[in-house]
């Protein structure tokens, strides 16, 4: 899927991913946090081949939001406490207002206690995708990779959530992929993907046009 594809990035930068369906965008993010390995090459985080790092190691640094969200049967607050096992009502209810989700979560009787049944079933795929992103959020790991993670979003709803990812810049280590390059104004790095090579680098200004 990926042939040839170098690139770096710093600490705390935000760096996007662009290209069509195929190119090895999510791949890419699979590797780092080793769904599969590679077979030529290396992944390194920290200048450490990711397959000298222990596992559960390696993704502790990792907080990772993949399109298609999977969520426990269980409640709202069970499977945000997946990302901090020891989060306090006070930092739940933070990381859903980062998300954009506290006017869904709020709307329900039982609120955080809400059961989203098998696979979130009884929320709708944009909610899924907030409640996942606040779980990443709340994990609060040196690393945040959003693949796709707003694709079941409104415009508004996805720029709130874009302003609110924003505010950490400095702060985190971000890999963002998204097909909506307007998302992507706020990254410092674009790369642009095309059969699994890097065929173009520069800043949303440079690769937008």
């Amino acid at each position: 899927v990926l042939a040839g594809a170098t690139f770096s990035i710093a600490e705390n930068e935000i760096v996007a991913l662009v290209g069509e369906t195929g190119v090895g965008k999510s791949t890419a993010c699979q590797l780092l946090v080793r769904f599969h390995d590679v077979t030529q090459g290396a992944v390194r985080v920290g200048g450490v081949d990711v397959r000298e790092l222990p596992l559960d190691y390696l993704r502790r640094q990792i907080a990772m939001v993949p399109q298609e969200m999977f969520l426990f049967e269980g409640s709202i607050r069970e499977n945000l406490l997946i990302g901090k096992e020891d989060a306090t009502d006070a930092e739940l209810l933070d990381a859903i207002s980062q998300a954009d989700a506290t006017e869904f979560v709020t709307s329900f009787v039982d609120g955080l206690d809400t059961v989203v049944g098998e696979r979130g079933v009884r929320l709708s795929g944009g909610q899924k995708q907030r409640v996942g992103i606040a779980r990443a959020l709340l994990r609060d790991a040196p690393i945040l990779v959003l693949d796709e993670a707003t694709s079941a979003l409104d415009h508004e709803t996805e720029r709130e959530i874009v302003n609110e990812i924003q505010e950490l810049k400095g702060e985190k280590t971000m890999i963002v992929i998204a097909h909506r390059l307007s998302t992507l104004q706020h990254c410092d790095r674009i790369y642009r993907l095309k059969k699994g090579k890097i065929i173009q680098t520069g800043t949303y200004a440079q690769v937008i046009h």
